[in-house]
């Protein structure tokens, strides 16, 4: 797989991408999605390595449908909040949950968030393959404006992306390839490493995906 062009020319911002998503859940079971993850555990372990609080808040960033949201649902987290840009994969999320009480769905686009950007400080941000498709620099400094906009101080940061040696497309739309040093050159000095793996994820296709999981804190 080449691992040239980390940052494709072409920009999904050209591209209606609630309406994308939107068809991506509407026509699969979220089993067959090619993102959909059966073990949770690279996730799992770096948020059980920061010893959170029940009651801390956390948002899990491009949730879709994610079962993560479950785990910790399970695990005892009170305190919630499953975004993206897909109404379609919010309301699959709310029917599995049952509409929890501890978890609040906001459908939003957080390159020009109008909703996240107006929620309290957040003590755990949670990003699994959402960054890597924002390919504009617009975009990219945008959400990384509303990412250190809703950290607090001490709170943490986790990014899994597309590594270096990844995949160059993702559903169909192009994608920015990360490094732990180009994830920390985006969020500055205010942010400290504190993890970071490579991590190669089997699609529901038998198909690998390299990616990067980095956890970091804000000092």
């Amino acid at each position: 797989m080449s691992t040239s062009n980390n940052n494709p020319s072409s920009s999904n911002s050209e591209i209606d991408l609630k309406e994308h998503w939107d068809k991506a859940y509407s026509r699969n079971p979220i089993e067959k999605l090619g993102w959909y993850e059966t073990d949770l555990s690279p996730s799992l372990n770096l948020i059980s390595s920061i010893g959170l609080a029940k009651n801390a808040r956390i948002i899990n960033i491009g949730a879709g449908s994610t079962t993560l949201i479950d785990e910790l649902l399970n695990m005892g987290f009170t305190n919630l909040i499953a975004t993206d840009i897909s109404a379609v994969a919010l309301k699959d999320l709310e029917n599995r949950t049952g509409s929890s009480d501890y978890l609040e769905c906001i459908t939003d686009d957080i390159t020009q968030s109008d909703r996240i950007i107006n929620i309290e400080n957040v003590d755990l941000w949670i990003d699994r393959a959402v960054l890597h498709f924002f390919v504009g620099e617009h975009d990219k400094n945008e959400y990384f404006k509303l990412l250190k906009s809703k950290i607090r101080k001490n709170a943490y940061v986790i990014l899994a992306e597309f590594s270096l040696n990844g995949a160059e497309h993702c559903s169909g739309l192009p994608v920015c390839r990360y490094s732990e040093n180009l994830l920390q050159e985006r969020l500055g000095s205010e942010f400290k490493l504190l993890k970071s793996f490579e991590y190669n994820y089997t699609m529901p296709s038998g198909d690998n995906r390299p990616y990067i999981y980095t956890l970091f804190q804000k000092v």
